[in-house]
């Protein structure tokens, strides 16, 4: 049987399922089951490079799955941004499955196959979310993401883990079951339809008032998005492993929030549809507030992974600003946005697990002097934290640049301001770290500071290197991007 796109589609969920097969035969065999990982990760790129290459010639494969009854159906249309989500998160669960086995072997963590059974699923349902042809898919594998990390977060098992545990899943099913679904039943019971549409589903079919009154739903509904006030589950699910906090935050979770984010503002409503609504200016500074307060909340964390949780809660409300302001170049940095900043903060938490796994220190002022042994961490965790600031020539200067473009109307001006602070409050509570790690004097008076394991220590420095590379492949990105805001990105 011949590769088409159409057999890709189905590939994106049968690949990593298959992994998840192999995993669990293989269980009594470590390195056969972290192969099997691995291999699965191979095989799921290369399925989703070809995907990728297919849209990029200007196809729209499309696959149903299911037909329901009342016109809802379980759909996969694959367009340029649902592809790049594809390719975001099947390149990063590849290096993320790398440093895992190093992580939890360096670690001696207990149920290491139920780990990668886990791991293996959550990918299969990010892969769901970023295929959906419409909002009703979304929801299914949008609440299967959810269930399939809640095993992940809750992966140590003491109490701690049980009540992170608890807050992610009442927090993220709450809103996704309060919010969220009765949003997705509105617009099929409104529209007779939930199709991602070019130009907007709902454009010309609703007026303003009702529109603004789903928007809300949608956007709070949207819990992986991590709004305030609907963000602390992300802190929260810091208790669990390190490569699960990274898969949370750069490979799928939180990136098929902010994903589904701009797949309703540009499918569902229409970017010319949005700035039309009320609701859209206040939902854009309940994003700038966001942007700014998670910034000086994370200036105040001394546990690192903590510091970084409220950092991404900060980087995610760029994403919804961009949707929210909903002008075309506002839209496509929130899209760049969601790569970017993946490959930089990927890197960072890569970095606080690989110092956790030598020195078993979580917090920022326990890594003094850190630096002159473990240079390859510390020197991705810089690399990493200049991207997430916006310094070019790094990724991460690209989204910002573009956000703040975008947002040059009259009206907008404002949220230039908050991208401003936010960058400065970026590089107060990340550059200390590297600088303290290099130049401080090492509480350590007396023997050999431990090696990360390489496993740890490789990832980092290829995701970091990544953020170099991608600010210098923006061409490309953007050709491919630019269709999605200028025409609708579905034709």
């Amino acid at each position: 049987m011949s590769w088409t796109p159409e057999l890709g589609l189905l590939l994106l969920l049968a690949v990593p399922l298959t992994g998840a097969v192999g995993v669990l035969a293989l269980s009594r065999w470590p390195n056969l089951r972290e192969s099997a990982t691995l291999l699965t990760g191979v095989a799921l790129l290369a399925n989703v490079t070809l995907l990728v290459m297919a849209v990029d010639t200007g196809a729209r494969p499309t696959l149903t799955l299911i037909n329901m009854v009342g016109g809802l159906s379980l759909n996969f249309t694959l367009e340029p941004l649902g592809a790049v989500f594809a390719a975001l998160a099947s390149a990063l669960w590849l290096i993320n499955s790398l440093y895992s086995i190093g992580y939890m072997r360096g670690n001696h963590a207990q149920d290491q196959t139920r780990f990668y059974l886990s791991f293996t699923i959550a990918i299969a349902a990010a892969m769901g979310v970023a295929a959906s042809g419409n909002m009703f898919t979304l929801f299914v594998f949008y609440e299967a993401l959810t269930l399939s990390t809640y095993p992940l977060v809750t992966h140590n098992g003491d109490e701690k883990a049980r009540r992170g545990g608890r807050i992610y899943l009442s927090i993220l099913m709450g809103t996704s079951i309060g919010l969220f679904l009765p949003a997705v039943i509105a617009t099929q019971v409104l529209t007779g339809s939930t199709d991602f549409m070019a130009g907007g589903l709902l454009a010309g079919s609703i007026t303003p008032a009702l529109a603004s009154v789903l928007l809300i739903l949608y956007v709070f509904g949207i819990g992986k998005a991590a709004i305030m006030p609907v963000q602390n589950w992300l802190p929260n699910a810091m208790v669990a492993p390190t490569p699960v906090s990274a898969f949370l935050h750069a490979v799928a979770v939180v990136k098929a929030g902010v994903f589904t984010m701009l797949k309703m503002s540009v499918y569902i409503f229409g970017l010319d549809f949005m700035r039309t609504l009320p609701a859209a200016h206040w939902l854009a500074w309940v994003a700038a507030i966001s942007i700014v307060l998670a910034s000086l909340i994370a200036l105040s964390k001394d546990n690192l992974k903590e510091r970084l949780a409220y950092s991404t809660i900060s980087q995610l409300s760029y994403i919804t600003l961009g949707a929210m302001i909903a002008t075309p170049l506002a839209a496509l940095g929130a899209a760049l946005h969601i790569i970017m900043h993946a490959w930089g903060k990927i890197t960072l938490f890569m970095c606080a697990g690989a110092i956790y796994t030598a020195r078993h220190i979580t917090n920022v002022s326990g890594m003094k002097g850190l630096g002159k042994s473990m240079p390859w961490v510390f020197g991705a965790f810089l690399i990493g934290s200049l991207s997430i600031i916006g310094l070019p020539p790094l990724a991460g200067a690209w989204p910002k640049l573009m956000l703040m473009m975008g947002a040059t109307d009259p009206i907008n001006r404002i949220f230039i301001g908050a991208l401003i602070v936010s960058s400065l409050l970026n590089v107060a509570y990340l550059l200390p770290i590297p600088v303290r790690a290099f130049f401080g004097k090492p509480d350590v008076k007396k023997g050999k500071i431990p090696a990360a394991p390489r496993l740890t220590v490789i990832p980092p420095v290829l995701t970091a290197a990544g953020t170099i590379l991608l600010f210098f492949a923006i061409g490309p990105i953007l050709d491919f991007l630019r269709p999605v805001f200028e025409s609708g990105g579905m034709q």
